[in-house]
């Protein structure tokens, strides 16, 4: 019988083949959604699609990439913001 707390929706179902050959399912976290640029709205690469708890127990170095900007504009929006300061001074 499934335990109350896989009965939600926030549990991915993953049929998982036993070594006897019997298939049972296993409950998974499902993934988040990937994080997004601020500026243009394009998936971050470098920055893990964890949940928050997960995510809180990485190193630093793990979390986001380690560049100006890094985790919360993309390298091409980060690169046009770093242009424009450029022309300003």
């Amino acid at each position: 019988m499934t335990k109350p707390r896989f009965k939600s929706r926030s549990w991915k179902k993953v049929k998982v083949r036993l070594p006897g050959g019997r298939v049972v399912i296993h409950y998974r976290r499902k993934k988040t959604k990937p994080p997004i640029c601020g500026k243009c709205g394009k998936q971050l690469h470098g920055v893990p699609r964890v949940r928050s708890s997960i995510l809180r127990k990485l190193k630093k170095t793990e979390k986001r990439p380690e560049r100006p900007y890094g985790g919360n504009l993309c390298s091409y929006c980060m690169r046009e913001i770093m242009k424009e300061k450029a022309r300003s001074v």
